[in-house]
């Protein structure tokens, strides 16, 4: 029997993006959040050589392009295990949506395979395998409420922000992460309006709203979480309100929304339905809004799928549920 596990999603609360660096990567400031939306992956290892992809969404890659694909060639290779490796993808979330499905499963790909070679990898072999194949996939190796800093792929688990309900919707559209980075560096360039002394002024500006909302001053020589316990103060009830207040938000509305004005709608219409806060996930297409209590978030989706939109209710999962709900299946 294959070993079949949870593939949850995540949203960023707030994304800064600072100026290009000389490998082609931009340094950039995010708090990532696990929900309990997800993908199902089920990996199984038969007698034979190889790894196959399959997926019944044509829009998934089954060749070596597949970020499965690359972490299972990568933990074989690590462990030294041996045979044909199949991943079955059941693909529910969107593809291009902002919520880091693709890295996601790959993750689950491995934390599955492992099970299914019986071996374990170190935790800081977890962290430079997800590293070396995407930047979203560190995080989904913590879950809960996570700071991502660098390209994003460095990665420190923060304390647990309080239940969140969340209403989110996933247009049909796909937005490329690549093409979001170049039109920023074209917006930039046009407008001459953000030095790379100011993009740093931005990314520190964030950190330092995280850090504050944390009762602690930025480490910049912290160790990246390998392990790392989970750190912050005892403020629980109003964390999320005090980024909003500090002016956090998400630097891809400013050349996503032009480019698809459908999107910035989509936001209209969850603050129109009472979101307290509402955003772009990553570089999109998917959106959510924040809601103070899951009647209401229920209530707005049933609005909002009234008029056309797709759209589901769900909740952030913390750290614990996270790990509890990823393999209960």
């Amino acid at each position: 029997m294959p070993t079949t596990v949870r593939s949850f999603a995540k949203i960023n609360l707030g994304l800064k993006i600072g100026p290009a660096r000389p490998d082609g990567f931009h340094d950039l400031r995010t708090v990532y959040q696990t929900i309990a939306l997800y993908d199902v992956v089920s990996v199984e290892v038969q007698q034979g050589r190889g790894i196959e992809i399959r997926c019944a969404d044509g829009r998934v890659p089954t060749n070596e392009s597949n970020t499965c694909y690359k972490i299972a060639e990568r933990v074989l290779r690590a462990t030294r295990g041996g045979g044909k490796v199949v991943i079955d993808i059941d693909k529910r979330l969107p593809v291009q949506g902002g919520l880091g499905a693709a890295s996601s499963n790959a993750v689950a790909t491995m934390v599955a395979l492992e099970r299914e070679l019986g071996t374990s990898l170190t935790p800081q072999e977890r962290l430079r395998i997800a590293a070396e194949v995407g930047s979203d996939l560190p995080l989904f190796l913590i879950g809960g409420t996570v700071l991502g800093v660098d390209r994003g792929q460095e990665v420190y688990p923060l304390q647990d922000f309080p239940a969140m309900h969340l209403v989110v919707v996933t247009p049909s559209i796909g937005v490329s992460t690549p093409k979001a980075f170049a039109d920023w560096d074209e917006y930039v360039a046009d407008r001459a309006e953000l030095t790379d002394s100011e993009a740093a002024g931005t990314i520190k500006l964030f950190a330092g709203a995280v850090y504050a909302w944390l009762n602690m001053g930025f480490h910049s020589q912290a160790e990246p979480a390998s392990g790392v316990p989970a750190v912050g103060g005892d403020r629980a009830e109003t964390p999320l309100l005090d980024l909003v207040r500090a002016g956090i938000e998400n630097d891809f509305e400013k050349v996503v929304f032009p480019e698809h004005p459908e999107l910035r709608e989509a936001k209209r219409v969850l603050e129109h339905e009472g979101a307290k806060y509402a955003s772009l996930s990553g570089s999109g297409s998917s959106l959510y809004g924040l809601f103070d209590s899951a009647e209401h978030a229920k209530a707005a989706a049933e609005r909002i799928a009234s008029n056309g939109y797709a759209v589901v209710a769900t909740k952030s999962l913390t750290r614990q549920e996270y790990w509890e709900d990823l393999a209960g299946i």
